[in-house]
């Protein structure tokens, strides 16, 4: 454990500067633990907001916890010592203000012993130590808790997580030490690994609790009172928790098995979740010093990277500039939306028909052309309610009901007195403007008017309306359940309280909504057909296709070009890729091999297997100007670099960072990267640069 000498150092070295940081306070009360139990000091967490500015921990708040807790253990009338949170959180984890302003690696040296001094205290007192967490715990919130004797946990806690390899860290305060002795190997790379992986995944308290992360737990409204019970009854022998052993030979595999993961995923290009996995392997054997040491040295390499400052400028904008779109209107001008109609049965307009039930908890009602189409789109929905029950996710009176919300109809008529109507019907311009010609017929002059299409012109597509002004672009992401972003479009005419409108609903859909004006395939899909051109161009000219398909993949792209296009399927591709060749036919090609593929049937270059299909490959071949990986690689950055530069003259967006939260959040741009713009920044493939300096690597 660090020395009196060790500690007045880090003081010295971290109080130097001001950081702005807030600091979250350690109040400490007595409380008379019931059956005669003893006295506990209770610590409370709180640094003086409500929930909506989280307890976190910089410098100032782990040495007031540290103070307290030098007060708690000079005390010999205690039978042990409690810490909960302020209503609804626990703690966070570190000060992220703070880590992005790390100057030296002896600082950040210093940031990680300061919290494993701290923190690991309420492991070593003379008496037992309680984590009662009552609400979200993350990052360095879970690690004091894993630092505790025992845990308790409220069935209501929402966020339970160690995302620190998502912004390019790892568990810094004795996560990777304490947490697999917890739980298991498997479990810990769960939690430390594969959910931040996945879109930074929580887990809520019921699932903490049934991991072994915590020993008991008890229902929201008298969490604490039970909490303190338990605790009683732990101390006076009534309750023994048991906890199961970890056979040391399943713990190689586990890690082997996560770094074989890891290496599809990112194939090497994040240095966080290996370094995670090396401190995995090492909880098995190391004590607690050369564990916490370890991580030390883990944390102060990482918090220098510029893995970090990219994954902070992520994270502000997903954190910030999501929940204040630029170019919103005002909130007062959107309209109540009170039923939904859908155009559409099949599984894009299914999935958007379950996600308006789920979210607006309103009347949704489908229509298609026959009924077998139109009945299988409702019977998706059906369906994937019981699946949403079977796994616990909704009570079976929520599920019956949101069975009862989502109807069908063979006629439009059923959108008469609907608010909101989308179309999510096949990507031909004449039959947009036919569906909505027909719904202008039914509805409200009032009703808005959403399409889901994902490259046509909105002002082409309004301009038979008689009131065009309601009109709106709503693009989803398949899967709609899943992707967060949503694009929405504004055409020509689209007035503001549409545009309020369609900023409402997806605020309630809990998407996170980018404006975007009505230019041929908008941001996503207008840089994806842009990326996957030139790598097809490359193969067209000769090079050979795993060349191609490969030469990205430093980047730790979701996956890779032709993978893509195999999800994407070759015939939206073909016709996104024909979109932008009208608009742009200098900067779009349309492949005609891409053709043979779709004329040959073929759902992409792989088999279900996902090995390679021979027949499709070769009608890639011909070619006489075979590139390198490398060549690639330059050709497909400076088109994108190029495309984005003309996209923000065009005013496609308000700003670079926009276009940087629809890559992260709609095309799976690499967190760890930081956003397309400051990547082709820093390898020198914009000039001039997207952002302005300091931008690039600090969060905005």
């Amino acid at each position: 454990m660090s020395n009196v000498g060790e500690l007045e150092t880090w003081r010295a070295l971290l109080g130097a500067r001001d950081t702005g940081e807030v600091v979250t306070k350690a109040l400490v009360r007595d409380v008379a633990l019931p059956g005669g139990a003893g006295t506990m000091a209770l610590i409370t967490l709180d640094n003086g907001f409500d929930h909506t500015k989280p307890n976190t921990f910089g410098p100032q708040g782990l040495l007031a916890l540290d103070a307290a807790l030098t007060e708690i253990a000079a005390r010999t009338d205690l039978a042990a010592v409690g810490v909960t949170g302020k209503p609804f959180i626990f703690a966070v984890g570190a000060d992220l203000k703070a880590a992005a302003t790390v100057a030296s690696r002896e600082e950040a040296l210093a940031i990680g012993g300061l919290g494993h001094h701290v923190f690991r205290r309420l492991g070593e007192l003379s008496v037992p130590s309680f984590a009662f967490v009552n609400g979200a715990a993350m990052g360095g919130g879970l690690e004091i808790a894993l630092h505790c004797t025992y845990r308790t946990i409220s069935s209501g806690v929402p966020a339970v997580a160690l995302p620190e390899c998502f912004l390019g860290l790892v568990p810094g305060w004795g996560g990777t030490q304490l947490l697999p002795r917890l739980i298991g190997p498997a479990g810990a790379i769960k939690l430390i690994i594969e959910n931040p992986l996945s879109q930074n995944r929580m887990i809520k308290g019921a699932q903490a609790y049934e991991l072994g992360v915590a020993d008991a737990v008890f229902e929201p409204a008298d969490f604490l009172e039970e909490s303190l019970r338990w605790a009683a009854r732990v101390l006076t022998g009534e309750v023994t928790v048991e906890r199961p052993g970890h056979d040391s030979d399943d713990w190689d595999k586990a890690v082997a098995d996560a770094r074989f993961l890891v290496d599809m995923k990112l194939r090497g290009a994040s240095p966080a979740p290996y370094r995670a996995l090396d401190l995995i392997a090492k909880a098995r054997v190391a004590g607690r010093d050369e564990g916490f040491a370890a991580e030390d040295e883990a944390l102060a390499d990482l918090l220098m990277s510029d893995e970090l400052r990219a994954g902070l400028y992520s994270f502000d904008l997903v954190q910030r500039r999501a929940k204040r779109p630029a170019g919103a209107p005002d909130k007062a001008l959107a309209r109540k939306v009170t039923k939904v109609g859908v155009v559409g049965a099949g599984l894009m307009a299914s999935q958007m028909a379950l996600l308006f039930a789920r979210r607006l908890e309103v009347p949704v009602v489908m229509t298609d052309l026959d009924r077998s189409r139109l009945d299988k789109g409702v019977g998706y929905v059906r369906a994937e309610v019981d699946k949403l029950l079977a796994k616990g996710r909704v009570s079976e009176d929520q599920a019956n009901r949101l069975k009862g919300l989502v109807s069908g109809s063979l006629t439009k008529d059923a959108f008469a007195d609907a608010d909101f109507v989308i179309e999510a019907v096949f990507e031909d311009m004449a039959v947009k403007k036919q569906v909505f010609r027909e719904v202008e017929a039914v509805v409200s002059p009032e009703c808005v008017l959403a399409t889901n299409t994902s490259s046509l012109s909105l002002s082409e597509m309004g301009a038979g309306l008689e009131h065009p002004e309601r009109l709106v672009g709503f693009h989803f992401f398949n899967p709609v359940a899943v992707m967060p972003l949503l694009e929405i479009i504004r055409g020509a005419a689209t007035d503001d309280a549409t545009l309020a409108t369609a900023f409402s609903v997806g605020r309630s859909l809990k998407k996170s909504s980018v404006l975007v004006k009505d230019a041929p395939a908008f941001v996503v899909n207008r840089l994806l057909t842009c990326f996957m051109g030139e790598v097809v161009a490359a193969v067209d000219e000769g090079t050979p296709l795993e060349v191609a398909e490969h030469a990205l993949d430093e980047l730790g792209l979701p996956m890779t070009p032709f993978a893509l296009l195999q999800l994407v399927g070759p015939a939206v591709g073909l016709h996104v890729a024909e979109t932008l060749h009208a608009a742009f036919p200098d900067r779009f090609g349309v492949s005609e091999n891409m053709a043979k593929l779709v004329a040959a049937g073929k759902p992409g270059v792989y088999r279900p297997d996902f090995s390679l299909d021979p027949e499709a490959v070769a009608l890639f071949s011909g070619g006489d100007r075979p590139s390198t990986a490398e060549q690639v690689r330059d050709r497909v950055l400076a088109a994108l670099s190029r495309e984005i530069r003309l996209m923000l003259d065009e005013g496609v967006v308000a700003a670079p960072q926009d276009i940087d939260l629809c890559m992260i959040l709609g095309a799976g741009w690499p967190f760890h990267l930081g956003g397309i713009t400051p990547y082709l920044d820093r390898t020198d493939h914009a000039e001039p640069r997207f952002l302005p300096p300091g931008v690039a690597s600090l969060p905005a």
